[in-house]
């Protein structure tokens, strides 16, 4: 995944292709940070790939909450890049679930592990997560939980 992102790095500055260098560049700090932090917990050979499709789906929450803010201040220009980084994103992250998937996947995990509670939902979400990294949207999932639980 790594090496997929530095790949794309180097074709983006070929191509001149400034959105896309700017979010790559962004992504690399970012998987550095994380690396960094994990060798200081005593993690040696960096993060997994799994981690970092986490981070990348992290980075396109951040976007989408800024693209609100934006959307409410009349920027619309800082929309349109908030988007453009969004899709570069995305093209590293794996075909994401649709919403009759997740809403099975959550049915199945729920009565698999027996959740019955609210309590249950730390649970829960923790399964989902470690079965589905990169390909499934938990903001809706934590909803579905949520509901599911209540």
């Amino acid at each position: 995944m790594r090496n997929n992102l530095t790949d794309a790095l180097k074709t983006a500055m070929k191509k001149k292709d400034g959105i896309a260098v700017s979010t790559l560049r962004l992504i690399l700090a970012a998987l550095k940070d994380r690396e960094i932090a994990a060798r200081a917990r005593g993690v040696a050979e960096g993060i997994t790939d799994d981690e970092i499709l986490s981070l990348l789906q992290s980075m396109i929450k951040q976007r989408k909450e800024s693209i609100e803010a934006y959307k409410k201040g009349g920027r619309m220009e800082l929309v349109e890049q908030e988007v453009a980084e969004i899709a570069v994103i995305e093209t590293f992250l794996p075909q994401q679930m649709s919403a009759e998937e997740i809403a099975e996947a959550v049915a199945d995990v729920i009565t698999e592990l027996e959740a019955t509670t609210l309590k249950n939902m730390g649970k829960v979400m923790h399964a989902l997560k470690e079965r589905f990294p990169g390909a499934m949207d938990f903001s809706k999932a934590s909803i579905l939980v949520k509901d599911k639980l209540n």
